[in-house]
This record gives C-alpha cells, structure tokens and sequence, in this order.
C-alpha cells in the first residue's frame, strides 16, 4: 500500500485554480484505486501524486496531513 495525494476541486463544474484547489490523502495499491474509493465524491480530481519516502516525510510534516479513511 501506498499514500497518495489527491488535488481536486468541490465541485465538478470548477474550473482548477491554484488557489481553491484543495488536497487529500488516501491510502490504496495505485491511482486507479484511488478513483474507485472517491467515485461516490463529486470531485473534480485534478491530480493524483503518490508520494514516496521523502516526500511523504515532508507531508507529514504539515498540521493539515490526514488520511482518509475511505
């Protein structure tokens, strides 16, 4: 399993802009899994990062890192 990071917009209707786009994380096998747990959400998924070693290190580090539970 691996953590991913999730950029999205609310509303499927929004058009990505830097500063209302807002993020998540979500733990599953690869980004086609990530897809599935959020289909009940109406996002619109812009981004879709795994994050390795260093750099899940450095968004832990934020008071903002929690994974969802999905």
């Amino acid at each position: 399993m691996m953590i991913f990071k999730v950029l999205y917009q609310e509303s499927p209707e929004e058009y990505p802009v830097r500063e209302r786009t807002k993020s998540l994380y979500i733990e599953a096998e690869s980004q086609g899994e990530v897809r599935k747990k959020l289909l009940d959400r109406t996002y619109n998924i812009e981004f879709i990062q795994p994050l390795h070693e260093e750099h899940l290190k450095y968004e832990q580090l934020s008071e903002d890192f929690k994974v969802e539970e999905v």
